[in-house]
């Protein structure tokens, strides 16, 4: 019985065995469009499995299943189909265009979402507006695109720093500037320059801007606190280009111009106008009894002898030492395209670009790859991969170095002739070379390499499930050479001096997460994920300097006589974090709910305080969505959104809650230790909150769109720098306490008046308001507010951060030629006496109130004229270095070389001059409101006048597209306070400085597809 059971049960497993073999069979079929054309690329898989396949370029495909099977046939912009397998071996289908799948989808931090479920605040500008501006640095492209955004170049010198602000200042000692996001993954941007003397070098200036397909700016808790405390303040997403399904597909872009200051910088004086000053004080000061007598007097000995005596010849240092039309050229070659699983993309690119002073230029080379392949319809990888070696020619323009060409202009005496009679430079002598000459002999050289490399790999599990993991590094490798020659300038007393320093420095991301997208039914869809995240930063320093060089032409330290240094170092920081995100989408998105939360450590604090916790919680109602509006044919798009949440500060130095001893001192020629920082062991994190309150709206079929957009952001438990004690041993102290807060108004507003097949017009722009006021401070031991004065401003509640604090100017008195100051700060009672002048807030700091941009586009029949402007207002900016270069004292007219505003002087009783008597004495230095200008500018960013070639020219020569044009940056600047002499657009510290300036560019392009 119990084998005849055996061999029944035999039978029947072979029975099932058949029948299974009898149902898996092998399918195909083709996939078209509606217009019967065939779609590479289509996902194909069986239902609640990894098994699946993809369409090829015809739209065939193959794939093995069962009798039953359900196949799900989806691609992006269409609608998905299901068709359960039945006998046929065949089953061809047409797939639908799907409107709501072809909504706009955007980038918000570590998912993608479609416009309608974004409950936060951000700005997405496109690869064309970005490329509408020529710079080294692609964040500068920035300015005036996005609403809420300021940008301030630190230096117009190519591959120079720019300072950004979202929305404000959060901290007041701690970091300001927000993160930078390429691909999905945080990397580490700044100066990278070693040097605080020479010029600064932007890592993100090693990035190709034509690589680039998107930068995406988030502003409020709800898109940043994904971020936790990186993103207190505002997230940079880079999106960088990638392959596409399709035949290979060539680009070449080039942009060739010339470049030169925005707007002219002060006028010097004349060597007559100088001698005219010059004898009037002599007069002023009973030196002289007439002005014939004083001439007499000057000109008998010293550089006025020497120059009468040469027929009072004209120097023109300005014209000397500036390089007029400096050359911009850029040149990109890229190449995409992508097999049936497999996309690319693959660039090479070169840029040069000449500063507008001698002796200063940026060069760079690179490189990208991006690639992605799918190992099958589930699992897919992709890696993203940049290099670069960027060179700048740098120089001395962070402060007043006489060896530096933009200075010399105005701290050269013009007295003294740059060029020898023969032509060859001058070997001006006293302590300020003549800086022809540094720049052909000395060298300040910043080599800058990066290689960042992203990689992915994504798994589509089944039942809703994904899962993935990333690695991304951020390798950089920085040389800062220097060398002053033995024979003319700072290196003679010690026969030649050179430096050498190298920096290398790894940024490591590790991601991974898990998601599960799931719908109870199709009115209630639910998106989870959670993800881990680890960085590590660690950087290697070493340099060295020596002097006494035998010979010209040594410059490496292995020649120099004399070692005088050597100095290296190792830092490094980690990061790690958890994090939870929650979308939930109800009744075809009219509901949305989006929630986070980030726990995340950094080493910067101690273990006790080393972790912190960050959410947001963002809601929308896309009101076009209801059955009340749905039939308002005036609105397409109305949503309403708002969000809250809490992130943090970190950005401060490293180590600065312990108590460290440093080694590096000498003690009568022993090593010794000493005690080098306080700590704090409470130390730990600043904290944002932040409020963002939107409506975002389209009309009339998207004719008009826009929003508006109210945020408020308190910043509390700043890290400050607290002063102790002085029985302490130490000066300050790095502690939690303080708060501040900034609120403000956006709105965006952007028309299509005309938009046929041959005209289109359209216009826009934003506007941005921020309010910033401190409203605590840390109290001394009596319980007095710890105010923080420097000689320009002060940090006291009630008032901005920096708000410029000064003695009131109340001008030049025209019966005695003489400045006077209000004693009282305001009005009334005035003195001549600066020190009995009474400081007081002058309003408004360097960080502007109000910020706009305007756009226009226009196209006729392949003909197209863009052009974007920028208004920055309400904020102030202080001259600084009035002293030796703007007062009518023996600075300007007997050492350096004053401005020709000068000329503008008190003379007699009853005059009305802006500056007061000329005079032969010195003056200590006094700041005070007469040097502290408004710094409102309107500038005309962008205007770019071009021709788009008709394809069906260019497909007879091979080639797909081609567009021609002109482009002009920065043509034309208003500046509305006419004392201000500089550039408005200033460094955010609040002091002009004799940095370059920003450049206006006139540039001839190309860009061809083939």
């Amino acid at each position: 019985m119990k084998k005849r059971l055996n061999g029944f049960l035999t039978l029947l497993l072979v029975l099932v065995v058949q029948i299974g073999f009898a149902q898996e069979k092998t399918v195909s079929g083709t996939v078209l469009d509606e217009d019967g054309l065939p779609l590479p690329g289509v996902n194909v898989i069986v239902k609640g499995t990894s098994n699946g396949a993809q369409t090829d370029f015809d739209g065939n495909y193959d794939i093995d299943v069962e009798v039953g099977n359900v196949m799900v046939f989806s691609y992006v912009g269409f609608a998905s189909q299901e068709i359960t397998v039945g006998s046929s071996d065949v089953y061809n289908v047409t797939m639908a265009v799907d409107a709501g799948a072809l909504e706009e989808v955007v980038v918000t931090g570590y998912v993608t979402q479609k416009k309608s479920d974004v409950t936060g605040s951000l700005v997405e500008v496109s690869e064309e507006k970005l490329s509408e501006y020529a710079a080294a640095s692609v964040d500068q492209a920035l300015q005036g695109n996005v609403a809420g955004l300021t940008v301030s170049n630190s230096s117009g010198t190519p591959g120079s720093v720019a300072n950004i602000r979202i929305r404000g200042i959060s901290s007041i000692t701690a970091g300001n500037e927000p993160l930078y996001v390429i691909d999905g993954v945080p990397v580490n941007n700044g100066n990278v320059s070693a040097s605080t003397a020479t010029s600064t070098i932007s890592a993100l200036a090693a990035i190709d801007q034509s690589t680039i397909e998107s930068i995406t700016v988030l502003k409020d808790a709800s898109a940043t606190a994904q971020y936790g405390a990186r993103g207190a303040n505002g997230v940079i997403l880079i999106t960088t280009k990638g392959g596409k399904y399709g035949t290979t597909k060539f680009n070449f872009t080039s942009q060739v111009g010339f470049q030169n200051d925005a707007i002219d910088q002060p006028t010097p004086l004349t060597n007559a106008q100088r001698l005219e000053l010059a004898a009037e004080a002599y007069v002023n000061d009973g030196l002289a009894a007439t002005e014939a007598e004083a001439e007499d007097l000057i000109t008998s000995s010293g550089l006025f002898a020497q120059w009468d005596e040469a027929g009072r010849p004209e120097s023109n240092w300005q014209q000397v030492l500036s390089n007029d039309d400096a050359l911009y050229q850029q040149y990109s070659l890229s190449a995409s395209g992508g097999g049936e699983d497999n996309r690319f993309f693959a660039s090479l690119g070169y840029l040069q670009q000449e500063a507008t002073v001698i002796g200063s230029e940026f060069e760079r080379i690179s490189g990208s790859l991006n690639f992605s392949k799918d190992f099958n319809p589930s699992l897919k990888f992709s890696s993203n991969n940049t290099a670069s070696h960027s060179f700048q020619d740098a120089f001395l323009e962070r402060s007043a170095y006489f060896a530096s060409p933009r200075t010399a202009i105005y701290f050269m005496n013009p007295l003294r002739q740059p060029y020898n009679e023969d032509g060859t430079p001058a070997q001006v002598g006293g302590a300020l070379p003549n800086p022809l000459i540094i720049t052909r002999d000395d060298f300040s050289e910043n080599r800058f390499t990066r290689i960042i490399s992203g990689n992915s790999l994504d798994w589509n599990i089944g039942g809703g499930f994904k899962a993935g993991t990333k690695f991304n590094v951020d390798f950089q490798l920085y040389n800062y050479r220097t060398y002053g020659n033995r024979n003319y300038g700072y290196g003679v007393p010690v026969s030649g001096e050179a430096s050498q320093y190298d920096r290398t420095t790894a940024f490591y991301v590790f991601q991974n997460y898990l998601e599960y997208d799931f719908e109870i039914n199709p009115d209630h869809v639910f998106d989870l994920k959670v993800l881990q995240e680890y960085q590590a930063n660690r950087s290697y320093f070493l340099g060295g300097d020596g002097n006494n060089f035998a010979d010209d032409g040594l410059f490496f330290l292995t020649s120099a006589g004399t070692p005088t240094g050597v100095t290296s170092s190792f830092s490094d920081w980690y990061m790690g974090a958890y994090l939870g995100l929650f979308q939930y989408s109800a009744f075809d998105s009219k509901f949305v709910l989006n929630l986070s939360y980030r726990k995340e450590g950094n080493s910067r604090f101690s273990r006790d305080n080393r972790w912190g916790d960050f959410y947001s919680v963002g809601g929308a109602l896309n009101l076009h969505k209801f059955d009340f509006l749905s039939s308002a044919g005036a609105i397409d798009y109305l949503k309403l959104r708002s969000s809250y949440g809490k992130t943090g500060n970190a950005n401060i130095g490293l180590n600065n809650y312990q108590s460290l001893f440093t080694y590096g001192v000498d003690y009568n020629g022993e090593g010794a230790q000493v005690v080098d920082t306080f700590g704090n062991e409470d130390l730990s994190w600043e904290i944002n909150k932040t409020l963002d309150v939107g409506l975002e709206f389209g009309l009339f079929q998207n004719t008009l769109t826009g929003s508006a957009t109210y945020f408020r952001r308190n910043s509390e438990d700043l890290l400050l720098d607290v002063p102790l004690s002085q029985t302490t041993g130490f000066g300050e102290q790095t502690q939690n306490i303080g708060e501040l807060v900034n609120q403000g108004f956006e709105f965006e507003l952007n028309a299509n008046i005309v938009n046929t097949n041959d005209v289109s017009l359209s216009i826009g722009g934003n506007l941005a308001t921020v309010e910033n006021e401190v409203t605590k401070l840390p109290l001394d031991p009596n319980g007095i507010e710890r105010t923080i004065t420097t000689t320009i401003d002060r940090i006291e509640t009630g008032h901005p951060v920096r708000e410029y604090y000064m003695p009131t100017w109340a001008g030049v008195n025209p019966e005695t030629g003489l400045n006077e100051y209000y004693v009282n700060g305001v009005d009334g009672e005035t003195t001549t006496n600066f020190n009995d002048a009474e400081a007081v807030f002058q309003g408004g700091n360097a960080i502007p109130t109000v910020t706009a941009g305007m756009n226009l586009n226009f196209s006729f029949k392949g003909f197209f004229v863009n052009a974007q402007g920028y208004y920055a207002g309400g904020h102030k900016i202080y001259e600084g270095w009035h002293r030796y270069l703007n007062q009518t004292n023996v600075y300007p007219l007997f050492f350096y070389n004053g401005y020709g505003a000068m000329m503008d002087r008190w003379q007699q009783p009853g005059d009305n001059a802006r500056y007061s008597r000329a005079t032969t004495s010195g003056e200590p230095w006094q700041r005070h409101s007469k040097y502290l200008y408004d710094a409102d500018f309107l500038r005309l960013r962008t205007v770019t006048i071009g021709y788009d070639i008709p394809s069906a020219a260019m497909e007879q020569i091979g080639m797909t597209s081609a567009r021609i044009f002109i482009r002009g940056n920065n043509l034309a600047t208003w500046v509305k306070d006419d004392n201000l002499l500089y550039d408005p657009e200033q460094d955010l510290g609040g002091e002009t400085g004799l940095e370059t300036p920003p450049t206006k560019a006139v540039l001839v392009g190309v860009n061809l597809t083939f």
